[in-house]
């Protein structure tokens, strides 16, 4: 039942996507085939006649449900079309785009959980301390600053006056750090707040006591007991962070120049390129139904209670 009620949710967002996209796509003001034709010959080489060409091929000015009815089709058969822009395969350039995206997600993902939960877990266990109201500062700062801000602000601190790490680029390590830590921060914050909070609560339980009581010390109590406890309400809050992400994957990977499904899908929709609009949105729709799915298998093995 939970894998039919996922089946149908992805089905869901899938329908709910494309017909979203298609109509915001067409509600855009402007002339398409002027934009589809300067995604394909350069702005500096497109006059009327280019334009009037565009339009005649992919029939743009026909009526849109046609044209939507054929993509939905299409979607069943697995086939996500082709680019009116480059004319490859929209399913061939989103493989190799979304295998940016998860790599940057992940560094993402693997940094935040670096940074946050063990500054919560040790704030948690000393509450009110040092720790604590600086974490508490920190943490709204970085929740409060915008996304954009903070890669702007580590390309000017980190790549133009230290000279540490590049600015832009791909395919070596060191490109992966920059725009992965503009979106790990403000996930960190969060995390780490979840972290204190939960480690709090635990540690004023009856069980914690008496486990102190029979000589453990605080460690051995967090690392026997805490820790699989504090897990819960963290991958509670990826599973909720997967939206933030997806939000920050688009603005950080056009800051960075990160070839990834979000850079791909703020140029798309300026040339009005619909079947990879479409086909990237779908992509990051069925995206949260996939990790919310894994969370939901994470959390039944962790907590069984969740299972009943």
């Amino acid at each position: 039942m939970p894998l039919l009620s996922r089946a149908l949710q992805a089905l869901a967002v899938a329908l709910l996507v494309g017909v979203s996209t298609f109509a915001m796509m067409r509600a855009l003001p402007g002339d398409a085939a002027w934009r589809i034709a300067a995604g394909r010959y350069g702005y500096d080489n497109v006059d009327a006649a280019a334009a009037a060409s565009v339009r005649a091929e992919l029939g743009l000015d026909g009526p849109a449900l046609p044209a939507l009815l054929q993509w939905l089709g299409d979607l069943f058969r697995l086939d996500f079309g082709v680019s009116l822009v480059s004319g490859q395969p929209v399913a061939a350039e989103l493989a190799h785009q979304l295998g940016a995206s998860l790599q940057l997600a992940l560094a993402a993902v693997a940094l935040s959980l670096l940074i946050g939960p063990p500054l919560g877990v040790a704030a948690g266990l000393r509450p009110g301390g040092a720790l604590d109201r600086a974490l508490l500062v920190a943490a709204t700062a970085f929740r409060a600053t915008p996304q954009f801000l903070l890669a702007l602000v580590l390309i000017v601190l980190v790549s133009v006056e230290l000279g540490w790490l590049p600015a832009a680029g791909h395919g070596a390590a060191r490109h992966v750090i920059l725009p992965s830590l503009a979106l790990a921060l403000g996930l960190a914050a969060t995390s780490a707040r979840i972290a204190r909070d939960a480690t709090t609560e635990i540690a004023a339980t009856a069980f914690w006591r008496f486990a102190e009581f029979k000589g453990l010390s605080r460690g051995q109590v967090l690392w026997r007991h805490g820790l699989r406890n504090v897990a819960v309400p963290l991958l509670t809050l990826l599973g909720l962070q997967f939206v933030t992400l997806v939000e920050g994957v688009v603005v950080v990977e056009t800051i960075f120049g990160w070839p990834g499904i979000g850079h791909a899908l703020v140029h798309a929709i300026f040339a009005r390129d619909v079947p990879v609009v479409q086909g990237a949105a779908l992509m990051l729709g069925l995206g949260f139904v996939a990790v919310n799915a894994a969370i939901d298998i994470a959390l039944r093995r962790i907590d069984p209670r969740g299972a009943a």
